[in-house]
């Protein structure tokens, strides 16, 4: 894991020791996705669950799923953000919109700030305007952001590959439960560039077509961008209506098997999930849905199957979101995780973008249709390169 700080700070240390850590509740009060299918997260869910997918043909003839510039243009019209950039920009739409629908403030000392990444504004390194480095640090960058908004904590920023996103939710959690805040603002973006396309072209695998988690003819990953954040409590006075969502227990693992390619076992992440469902005192059958990271490569969709398979999951339906957003790295996690929280709430499993057939050797219930199922709890899980691995449990709860 990288967690980079002003300090070393106690919540940060130990991890994944559960001894000592006080199970207070904390809940989400508000959430925000900015994504190439809208503004907020109203909209995203709606346009997800109509089957709406943001993935087009680029015009140097790739599959992306990129913000149109019209749309961008209309969203940030309204601010004055000319001296911030892309990256910078969707980490202040998300936030402003989702601290609109609460009255928790960042000015607040008590109030943390995440921020997840995992290339920030590497786009200036092939712009050729990063003769200055500073701006290409993750923790620059975050700095800038909480001066837009006044920030008087100091931000944190969680740059640990694709899981950065549901690990920063994590981090948030323990944040607040370590008694140094009562509240976390959990952000996090990325951006499409040549940089990060280059990378995964070096790999050969991007696919030629959107993405097909799962499926038997999948290609590889289709590349995404957009931002989200969620608005962390421990008071549920702060929650609008009478009922909302309770973060479970969630745990991280790394599988140290390759700096690309993940464990060839599943292993690592099943383990991941059985502490995280373990220590939620919830079995694999409570489970509504699992929303896995499915990023259609072969690997990655191979892995999972195995460790939900030694989870005791095969039963439960399965999907991925990459069909919708395509792959938004540091984004990623937090922007599935909240389509998760709306599809429990209105109990309906998002089906699986692009998936026929099952493409990998362990039986899934891969979700390909609109499902109505009643549930009370659901799990995300995350992975990435450098054989990292997170799950986290989210809940229903009537206050």
């Amino acid at each position: 894991m990288i967690y980079v700080t002003t300090d070393r700070s106690p919540f940060l240390c130990g991890m994944e020791k559960t001894v000592g850590i006080d199970m207070m509740e904390v809940f989400v009060a508000a959430d925000n996705i900015v994504s190439p299918l809208g503004a907020d997260t109203r909209t995203n869910f709606e346009r997800v669950r109509n089957g709406d997918s943001g993935i087009s043909r680029r015009p140097e003839g790739y599959y992306a799923a990129a913000i149109p510039d019209e749309a961008f243009g209309e969203w940030t019209s309204a601010t004055n953000l000319n001296d911030y950039t892309k990256f910078e920009q969707l980490l202040i739409l998300s936030i402003q919109d989702a601290l609109s629908r609460t009255s928790i403030s960042l000015r607040h000392p008590r109030t943390a700030f995440i921020v997840s990444t995992t290339k920030g504004n590497i786009a200036l390194l092939e712009q050729g305007l990063a003769l200055d480095p500073r701006p290409l640090q993750l923790f620059a960058t975050a700095e800038k952001t909480a001066a837009h908004f006044g920030t008087a904590a100091k931000p944190v920023v969680v740059s640990n590959a694709c899981i950065s996103g549901l690990l920063a939710i994590l981090i948030g959690q323990r944040m607040i439960r370590s008694g140094q805040f009562d509240h976390a603002v959990v952000c996090g973006a990325d951006v499409i560039t040549q940089f990060v396309l280059s990378g995964f072209q070096s790999f050969q695998a991007v696919s030629d077509e959107p993405c097909k988690p799962f499926d038997a003819n999948r290609k590889g990953i289709t590349l995404g961008e957009g931002a989200a954040t969620v608005v962390l409590t421990k008071d549920s006075t702060l929650l609008p209506g009478s009922s909302g969502i309770l973060l479970g227990e969630g745990a991280s693992s790394n599988d140290a098997n390759h700096i690309s390619g993940p464990s060839r076992t599943g292993a690592e992440l099943s383990s991941a999930i059985n502490r995280a469902l373990q220590q939620s005192r919830l079995r694999p059958e409570e489970m509504g849905f699992v929303s896995a990271h499915g990023t259609a490569t072969l690997y990655n969709d191979e892995m999972e199957a195995k460790a939900f398979h030694l989870s005791g999951l095969q039963q439960i339906p399965v999907n991925s979101l990459k069909g919708y957003y395509g792959h938004t790295l540091g984004a990623a996690g937090l922007i599935e995780a909240i389509i998760g929280m709306k599809a429990m709430q209105e109990e309906v499993v998002i089906p699986t973008a692009g998936f026929e057939s099952s493409g990998v050797s362990q039986p899934l219930m891969v979700s390909s249709q609109l499902e109505q199922r009643p549930m009370q709890h659901y799990l995300k899980t995350t992975s990435g390169f450098g054989g990292c691995n997170a799950a986290m449990v989210f809940s229903k709860v009537q206050l």
